[in-house]
């Protein structure tokens, strides 16, 4: 019989206690995930605009693969300036610049997505309703699509009469259409939408101003209450994870409280680091 090294099985244990499998595992869940958007973002995409676009259109279809992106490249940026980077490695000032970099283009993507964001509610307070229309299969062989509650589905002269409910319909953008069911959902979709990627600024805010006094060597005070204090705002997040998962999309619910396990392991790294700060300083006045 075969037996692990001791010093394996210290590691391991190590390992386990300090939450890094953990840690390390929703890293790469978060990684698979991105894969996940970008496949169903390119299926929207191809349906929607089938018929080609502007580079602002399509990119505004991908805006949750573009925001999913710049999230992880940040969660990658705050591992490494409140965890992997020792404190000699993090003054240089070639990785510095090179962290500011990344972190730029990443805050860039965010407000593609939050102009994305902007853009579709305005076109949906923007969408008229379809009054010479009583019937989907009226628009039969138009090259028009129906959606509601985020599923998108030709209509031909077997679905027209299955996809609908009543006789109002919505054209929600171009070729796009939608009855008064998916017109109230869509509604939430987007409003939740929007709320989302502030509610995300704003913790990231709140990481950011954390992490800028802890360099600082400051580890209370009214500004770190404040930034501590936004936390509170994951419990908004995860109210609306339980709409998607509500609405059978488990793949954004999913995703959601994914990011906020992320980000919680950014803040448990602060926290760390937060203690060091004080038992140096503690070291260092006694006599």
């Amino acid at each position: 019989m075969t037996y692990l090294p001791r010093h394996f099985l210290s590691r391991l244990v190590s390992f386990l206690n300090n939450g890094l499998l953990i840690k390390w595992l929703v890293y790469s869940l978060l990684t698979i995930n991105f894969g996940f958007y970008l496949i169903e973002d390119f299926g929207v995409a191809t349906q929607i605009l089938r018929g080609g676009g502007t580079w602002l259109q399509w990119s505004e279809e991908f805006s949750t693969t573009l925001d999913v992106f710049a999230w992880l490249g940040l969660i990658i940026v705050f591992e490494l300036e409140t965890h992997l980077l020792s404190d000699e490695n993090f003054e240089h000032l070639s990785v510095r610049w090179g962290l500011n970099a990344v972190r730029l283009l990443c805050y860039v993507l965010l407000m593609h997505t939050v102009m994305a964001r902007v853009v579709s509610v305005a076109d949906f307070v923007k969408a008229e309703r379809m009054h010479e229309v009583s019937s989907l299969c009226q628009l039969v062989e138009q090259d028009i699509i129906f959606t509601e509650n985020n599923y998108y589905t030709a209509i031909d002269a077997d679905t027209c009469l299955q996809l609908a409910q009543g006789e109002e319909f919505y054209l929600l953008e171009k070729g796009v259409v939608t009855d008064a069911d998916g017109y109230a959902l869509e509604a939430i979709s987007r409003w939740i939408d929007i709320q989302d990627v502030l509610l995300w600024l704003l913790i990231v805010a709140a990481i950011e101003l954390t992490l800028y006094l802890q360099t600082k060597g400051i580890t209370e005070g009214r500004l770190l209450l404040l930034a501590n204090f936004s936390k509170i705002l994951y419990g908004v997040l995860f109210m609306h994870a339980g709409f998607w998962l509500y609405m059978g999309h488990w793949l954004w619910a999913w995703d959601q409280s994914l990011w906020i396990f992320g980000f919680w392991v950014i803040d448990n790294n602060l926290s760390t680091w937060r203690k060091e700060i004080i038992d140096q300083k503690k070291e260092f006045q006694d006599p």
